[in-house]
């Protein structure tokens, strides 16, 4: 939605095709991180983002055994923005695609599934897609971009095989009421770390939106448990009682996240280009996924505009987009990379020694300053996109 917005304003003709008919799915990417945000001023679109219904998280903060620690402040990050906004993804999205049915060049389709590419002697001419009635379709394009996430089918039709990671967690996720507001968590991500489980929950005003972590591919065993235990970890663990978790009536309520982390060793060939999670799967740690594919929306779009409006994209300019995007993507997967290997992988085996926390945790309580530097690269990040001039207003 971003890169078809960007784009539209720059006078290319650009198509997004989405298959459902709304953008009403939950426990999807709802951090709007600083960067996005000054972004998001840049277009002329903050004070339409401001309107949108949203809490403001300022730190995030985790209570490993006894020991409470500020893992990132957001709160000296340079600029107007001192924190992450938690904005439903649906909302975000309609903003997005209002503001680009102001171009005349831009067309949304709703209800329009991908179904294969279109190739020509090798390279990608457009794709095959079926609406609403089932009625097959081809659509040609100078470009065809995959941003359709972390099992991008696009990815898959074009043979572009990721480097998979390890990972040693899968995340439940579920919403919590608030019954009374609790000084303690708002405007923080507050977590708990104790006795071999995770759970990490956030304020969004009348509800906690909670993940809980589990080990990788524990989702059938645990469930089998029963909900009621369920309900007791999360009891136990946030201080809720019984009137807060008996919400949770059954595992139907509970959503699984299969985590994967991964990329493409090249995120193009000829005629099409991935990126966000179709060319490098995050992990949920930092909530960092949507913010990536953000930046990498504007920097594709910074550097094929002029491509595509002389109707011929090389290349070497898809090769320009990955190498502007590669440092701050891998930066950011060894940044989660290595949270995993010290914290959650620890954690969830039992084997995390509360009593003598990780160096660089133990480092964070003592220097205050070293969560100002993580808020910023979590919040801002390594070479953070600009909008171009062609899309400011």
């Amino acid at each position: 939605m971003m890169l078809g917005l960007l784009l539209a304003r720059a006078g290319v003709e650009v198509t997004v095709l989405e298959k459902h008919g709304d953008f009403l799915r939950d426990f999807r990417g709802d951090t709007i991180h600083p960067s996005t945000l000054r972004l998001l001023d840049e277009l002329g679109l903050g004070r339409r983002f401001a309107r949108l219904p949203a809490r403001r998280l300022e730190e995030m903060q985790m209570n490993i055994g006894e020991h409470t620690v500020t893992m990132a402040d957001f709160r000296w990050i340079p600029g107007p923005h001192k924190y992450i906004a938690m904005v439903p993804q649906w909302d975000f999205l309609n903003l997005l695609a209002e503001a680009a049915a102001e171009e005349p060049s831009f067309t949304l389709r709703m209800h329009t599934a991908f179904t294969g590419l279109c190739t020509e002697r090798g390279r990608v001419t457009g794709v095959h897609y079926v609406d609403e009635d089932g009625s097959p379709g081809e659509l040609a394009a100078d470009l065809v971009v995959a941003c359709d996430g972390r099992g991008s089918e696009v990815r898959r039709e074009a043979g572009m095989r990721p480097d998979w990671f390890e990972v040693p967690m899968d995340v439940w996720q579920v919403r919590v009421p608030v019954l009374r507001p609790d000084r303690d968590k708002a405007g923080r991500v507050f977590g708990q770390v104790r006795s071999g489980r995770v759970a990490v929950t956030t304020d969004r005003g009348d509800y906690y939106q909670t993940s809980y972590l589990i080990p990788k591919g524990g989702d059938t065993g645990l469930r089998a448990q029963g909900i009621q235990w369920f309900r007791d970890e999360l009891g136990e663990l946030f201080g809720w009682g019984a009137e807060v978790t008996d919400a949770i009536e059954s595992w139907e309520d509970v959503k699984l996240l299969e985590v994967t982390m991964g990329r493409l060793p090249r995120w193009y060939r000829e005629g099409l280009l991935c990126i966000g999670d179709a060319a490098h799967t995050m992990s949920p740690v930092g909530g960092v996924g949507v913010n990536l594919a953000v930046q990498d929306a504007v920097a594709a779009a910074r550097i094929l505009a002029d491509p595509l409006r002389r109707g011929r994209v090389r290349l070497a300019d898809l090769a320009r987009v990955q190498k502007r995007r590669w440092l701050p993507m891998a930066f950011m997967q060894k940044t989660q990379l290595g949270d995993h290997d010290m914290m959650h992988g620890p954690a969830l085996s039992g084997t995390l020694d509360t009593e003598r926390l990780p160096v660089p945790i133990r480092l964070m309580r003592r220097v205050p300053a070293l969560r100002s530097v993580t808020g910023y690269l979590g919040g801002i990040g390594i070479r953070p996109e600009r909008a171009p001039a062609f899309a400011r207003r």
